[in-house]
């Protein structure tokens, strides 16, 4: 028998055309792959994500037995297991004999530099390949960057619309327009029949990594309840055709809202899946622009649909390798305060922060707005040290991998790249999450309040911030009108809103 090459799969690689096997013999090929501590623990992950990330790797190693594949795979509880990647593909190297290892690069900075000396260190040769399942390549992102003075995410989108065609009318976009984000912006009323995201029963192997989860990491953040998410590709598609034909004729108005009690609202829930490889983006998006066109949905649903996708998914992971493994340390405000404890245990008086924190830990799962203009906007204005709250949303949401959550908090959520990615700090006051959310009525805190202790801390909060920041910020042409109200207020007014602040975050135990 030939001696095997060794294919190794990630468990965020789970495309049946992943390029590691591109070409590779069935009868000479062996496919490794391994649960290991390393990528359980690197951050404290939710365990609905280890659950999910899990499942779907058992389940598709199954499918590649089934199509012919020889597949060895090594799980968590192993007692063999070495406990990392490196050591579980030395390990395998041996028992097959195997010649060369293939794999496809991985999706972070921290494994991609680590596999980088892999051939040395196993002593046969170790072939990356690139990671082709995303529709800008890196060097693709790098040219389109290239000498330009603002990296805005708006016009990358609208030449991935010109690339792919989607929602194009020959060179003009569909409906005479770009982007329908101003139509998107309605608040959601209890009055609305809201649909559920289709539910995918747990069979005999989701349930014992839930058993293997639950008595690994018992301490672990994050509920095991209630675990529903699609573990295959066809489950995957099923819940995506029943968010097309259910969820999207309403996602564009209401992509914003947030409710209590309703974590899914007309979201597709589809992040986790995306970003594992159980489904492919081109795909969804020409099915969301098939339904446009056939009447079904609206353009601004379908719009906002696609933009998440070709425009924000594509264009965040472009800024992620083209700044380097350091951009998650940036820190442009100099915030350095810890994360509350209360992004783990919810216990906070804050309504709206408690409501997306008992989300997280019950799903691990909250929509855009959720994490930009609540959890997100919170640790901007209390000036929270920017890299532990990356760290918390890599740990607790099942769609987080640090390629797309990286920007996301750092450059969008915390501005800490310095404007690199978002051309103005999200930061708000309690008006903003009262106009787009239910959660400000049953709060102990008054939004209407701007000072003192029984006012809303995003009102007593949000002052100071400006203030704090007026060196770097007032010049942005964005932040003007605040910078002119602002400028209207004397020293003393000034003095008695930073002291109010001050005041709040000490209430608060920050």
């Amino acid at each position: 028998m030939p001696t095997p090459t060794l294919v190794l799969i990630l468990g965020d690689q789970l495309s049946p055309d992943i390029s590691s096997l591109g070409g590779a013999d069935r009868t000479t090929t062996v496919i490794l792959m391994a649960e290991v501590a390393a990528e359980a623990d690197y951050v404290w992950h939710h365990r609905k994500k280890l659950a999910l990330v899990f499942s779907a790797m058992r389940h598709h190693a199954a499918a590649l037995r089934e199509a012919g594949w020889a597949v060895d795979y090594v799980t968590l509880d192993d007692p063999a297991n070495s406990g990392s990647l490196a050591g579980e593909v030395a390990r395998a190297i041996v028992r097959h004999n195997a010649c060369a290892v293939v794999a496809t690069e991985a999706g972070e900075w921290r494994l991609r530099s680590e596999m980088a000396d892999w051939s040395a260190a196993l002593g046969v040769p170790v072939t990356i390949r690139q990671d082709d399942r995303f529709l800008c390549s890196e060097a693709d992102f790098a040219a389109w960057a290239d000498g330009r003075k603002a990296l805005r995410m708006e016009y990358f989108y609208r030449d991935m619309r010109r690339r792919t065609g989607l929602l194009m009318e020959g060179d003009q976009p569909a409906g005479g327009q770009w982007n329908y984000d101003a139509e998107n912006r309605k608040p959601a009323g209890r009055d609305l029949m809201m649909p559920r995201p289709r539910r995918t029963p747990v069979d005999a192997v989701t349930a014992d990594v839930l058993a293997m989860v639950a008595a690994r990491f018992p301490e672990r953040f994050g509920s095991l309840d209630d675990f529903w998410f699609a573990v295959t590709s066809g489950d995957a598609e099923a819940q995506f055709d029943a968010f097309v034909a259910e969820a999207l004729p309403r996602f564009g108005d209401y992509q914003d809202a947030m409710l209590t009690g309703e974590p899914w609202l007309y979201h597709s829930i589809i992040a986790l899946y995306l970003n594992i490889g159980l489904l492919d983006p081109l795909s969804v998006c020409q099915a969301a622009e098939r339904a446009w066109r056939d009447g079904a949905v609206p353009l601004n649903a379908a719009e906002g649909f696609i933009r998440q996708i070709i425009g924000w998914r594509e264009y965040v992971r472009g800024i992620y390798w083209r700044e380097g493994p350091d951009y998650v340390h940036r820190n442009a405000l100099a915030a350095t305060r810890p994360l509350p404890e209360f992004y783990w245990s919810a216990a906070t008086d804050m309504a709206c922060v408690r409501a997306c924190v008992e989300q997280t830990r019950d799903h691990a799962y909250a929509h855009h707005i959720q994490r930009l203009m609540v959890t997100g906007n919170f640790a901007l204005l209390a000036g929270i040290d920017p890299h532990a709250l990356h760290l918390w949303y890599l740990a607790v949401y099942a769609d987080a991998y640090e390629w797309v959550e990286a920007p996301n908090t750092v450059g969008m959520t915390q501005f800490a790249d310095g404007g690199l990615l978002a051309s103005k700090p999200y930061a708000a006051s309690g008006a903003y999450i009262d106009r787009m959310s239910d959660y400000c009525g049953g709060c102990r805190y008054s939004v209407k309040a701007k000072q003192g202790a029984g006012a809303c801390p995003f009102n007593r909060l949000y002052w100071p911030f400006l203030i704090r920041h007026a060196d770097r910020l007032s010049r942005n042409p964005r932040m003007a009108p605040m910078y002119r109200t602002l400028g209207k207020w004397g020293p003393e007014r000034r003095a008695e809103l930073v002291a109010d602040g001050e005041a709040c975050l000490q209430e608060l135990r920050i």
